[in-house]
């Protein structure tokens, strides 16, 4: 369907199950592109890895490298186009094999997940510290000329997030630290490589605080999806089976703001090419309750679900928003994409893709473990 809030063309083109299609249609970034150099992704095997590959091929770069540590046949999209490398980047020497020849490096790359994920795999998060230092120094020793660090809301202070009625949080609401356990303090660790490297080495770097980020073409099973995934899937099984009920984490009270997968990507290219040097949000300011979620989730699935509520499961911060006064300010532009729209395209891929593995008796190869 149309997403005609984010001013992009037909969005089927960019669901198309054909990858050499998806990479034909009109890119998602529209700025000014020296298309000779050679651009690397780390984490290209990852949800939005995959969808930054696809807009940089759209875009027409020569040279596109996307690096993962899963084997490609469990890529979440994998275009022929690109130099597709199979490397585990908490390896310093493969990091600096994955750089080698750069111009601009993405670092997308960690061991994350849902909620569920990062509350019971915490030092597996904090291990992720060894994939940025080792590009980070890559990186310098290979004079690479921009480096971009994915990071994420969850660097921000937790006593400022003990209410659903949550203020919006700004860049400089990090500091004093108390991060999220494991995951955000790798976060935040890791802005702090990307500042002294620019400082101390002179590594061009740039920083987002990515906020919940969702679309088509990522995890909706297997233990590492977030809630608008998890929710649709619980939705759509409802749906298929006829029992009409779904189970949510907390009480459905908790507040997030959602990201979609394109102005995710669009907003990551903006602050790469940008001036910005210090930590970013990059995320929606719709607030929203888990309740209000699954409401929207209803609509795009056109279902009416039984609610239950499961207070034994992990359910995160009370509250958590974006504060863009600074994304507006410094580039003009923030996430334009309303919920609903997003959600809806979204619902509409995860249910075609249960209705398939359903169908030909196949399990989704979203579920396994990466």
């Amino acid at each position: 369907m149309d997403l005609p809030t984010n001013g992009h063309s037909d969005s089927s083109s960019y669901l198309s199950s054909d990858p050499t299609e998806r990479i034909a249609a009109e890119p998602i970034y529209q700025g000014d592109v020296d298309t000779g150099k050679t651009v690397v992704v780390c984490g290209a095997g990852g949800f939005i890895g995959g969808h930054l590959v696809a807009d940089l091929l759209r875009q027409g770069y020569d040279q596109v490298r996307a690096v993962d540590i899963k084997p490609p046949n469990q890529w979440f999209q994998k275009f022929p186009q690109a130099d597709n490398r199979s490397l585990d980047l908490r390896e310093k020497e493969n990091c600096y094999q994955a750089l080698e020849g750069a111009d601009q490096v993405y670092n997308l790359a960690a061991d994350m997940g849902g909620m569920g994920f990062i509350e019971n795999n915490k030092a597996l998060c904090m291990l992720s510290v060894r994939i940025n230092t080792h590009l980070l120094m890559a990186a310098r020793d290979m004079d690479i000329g921009r480096y971009f660090y994915s990071s994420s809301a969850c660097v921000y202070n937790q006593e400022l997030q003990d209410t659903a009625d949550v203020e919006p949080l700004s860049e400089e609401d990090a500091y004093p630290a108390l991060a999220e356990d494991g995951y955000g303090w790798e976060k935040l660790f890791s802005e702090r490589m990307c500042r002294h490297f620019r400082e101390d080495f002179d590594v061009t770097t740039r920083v987002a605080r990515y906020h919940n980020v969702y679309g088509p073409f990522g995890t909706y099973d297997g233990g590492r999806e977030k809630a608008p995934a998890a929710l649709t899937r619980k939705a759509i099984e409802a749906k298929m089976s006829g029992s009409g009920e779904i189970v949510i984490w907390g009480d459905g009270t908790q507040t997030r703001s959602f990201m979609y997968i394109d102005d995710c990507v669009d907003g990551t290219q903006r602050i790469m090419h940008s001036d910005i040097t210090e930590p970013i949000n990059l995320g929606s300011d719709e607030l929203v309750t888990i309740n209000g979620l699954v409401d929207v989730i209803e609509k795009a699935v056109e279902v009416d679900l039984d609610r239950e509520y499961d207070l034994t499961k992990p359910q995160g911060v009370d509250g958590r928003n974006s504060d863009n006064t600074k994304i507006l300010n410094e580039l003009g532009w923030e996430p334009p994409t309303a919920l609903r729209d997003g959600m809806e395209v979204t619902a509409e891929w995860i249910e075609e893709q249960m209705r398939e593995h359903r169908k030909g008796e196949t399990t989704s190869r979203f579920a396994v473990a990466h």
